[in-house]
């Protein structure tokens, strides 16, 4: 049985990446400190996979803390890491904060990797590396602008140290381009657990509807889109956490020539914020309430994938539409306490 170690893996992609890895048989390792999440997601866990994994409680960005963590466990196959602040518009608003969690605690887990390259790792990284691009959907080639945020430069900079520490010591790497992952496991026993107001225009539609929070604000309507409104590339979390299982077999196959390789994970397609929260009230049959604001720094017009290189290269493809998304959504939002957190 092969050993994973799933960094954030009680956070919203990384539950359900560790539901998938339990029931192929993987033996799991979640490191989480709980900074967006709770403990109880393991109940979900293990109600879904019928076993729950080893949880530790660590601050990986502590490099005392996360090299004793890694040295009980010389043997891992594979690290998938998800454990990062994420939130575009809270990284321009905190940017030191962002560097020193989403760098410290990348460099302290590739110590590991360097010093044990048989160790394949997967990086959660994101669209924001393409910052406006210039062609539309967005391949892999495209070029990596300016980030428009600290939150995007963290995944640049990222990747950036992906490489060249594969070059210096021999490991093997796929960082995953994340568009924008929505939803919840179709179980309704896991999905997006934001602790505070939530960064995300999901869970702020779900809690919104809900009656939890005011209404929905939309950041922006003069943008040059069919209405006025972001687009970006939303896919469903499920498809998203099986791209990391593709991910990890292809890295333990030793396929692929690069010791670096970079996928997109999206569905193809673009739609504007007022197209989510139309499919939201189609497929929930729940009225909105919600209103226009002011654009949000950090934000770009719109972005979606280019999907063939993952489909060749991981024989993925996502299979679930934005209205099954948004169903899911709302049947983990029933389940969920009648107080905002």
């Amino acid at each position: 049985m092969k050993k994973v170690l799933v960094t954030g893996g009680l956070g919203f992609i990384g539950s359900h990446t560790t539901v998938e890895l339990l029931q192929r048989g993987y033996e799991v390792l979640v490191v989480d400190n709980l900074a967006n999440t709770s403990a109880a997601v393991l109940d979900g866990i293990a109600a879904i996979a019928g076993r729950k994994p080893v949880w530790a409680n660590v601050d990986l960005a502590d490099p005392v803390a996360c090299k004793a963590l890694l040295a009980g466990v010389p043997d891992l196959a594979g690290i998938v890491h998800f454990a990062a602040y994420k939130a575009v518009g809270e990284s321009v608003q905190k940017p030191l904060a962002y560097y020193r969690n989403n760098f410290g605690s990348l460099v302290n887990l590739l110590d590991f990797t360097a010093e044990h390259p048989q160790c394949r790792f997967i990086f959660s990284s994101s669209c924001t590396v393409y910052g406006q691009a210039d062609v539309l959907p967005v391949s892999e080639d495209a070029p990596v602008k300016p980030a428009e945020s600290p939150y995007g430069n963290t995944k640049q900079v990222g990747e950036e140290i992906l490489r060249d520490g594969a070059r210096a010591h021999g490991y093997r790497a796929i960082a995953l381009r994340y568009f924008n992952p929505i939803g919840a496991h179709p179980s309704a026993k896991i999905g997006e657990l934001p602790l505070g107001v939530p960064q995300n225009l999901v869970p702020f539609i779900t809690q919104s509807a809900a009656g939890l929070r005011g209404p929905l604000k939309v950041f922006g309507n003069d943008y040059p889109t069919r209405d006025g409104t972001c687009i970006r590339d939303y896919i469903h979390v499920v498809d998203v956490s099986l791209a990391h299982i593709y991910a990890l077999e292809r890295l333990l196959a030793d396929k692929g020539s690069d010791p670096v390789e970079v996928f997109n994970l999206g569905t193809g397609t673009g739609s504007t914020v007022v197209e989510v929260i139309t499919a939201f009230e189609r497929a929930t049959g729940v009225k909105l309430q919600w209103e226009f604001a002011p654009r949000r720094p950090g934000d770009v017009i719109a972005a979606y994938a280019n999907t063939e290189k993952a489909k060749a290269g991981l024989g993925w493809r996502a299979e679930r539409s934005l209205d099954q998304c948004m169903a899911d959504a709302w049947r983990w939002q029933q389940t969920l306490p009648t107080r905002p957190r």
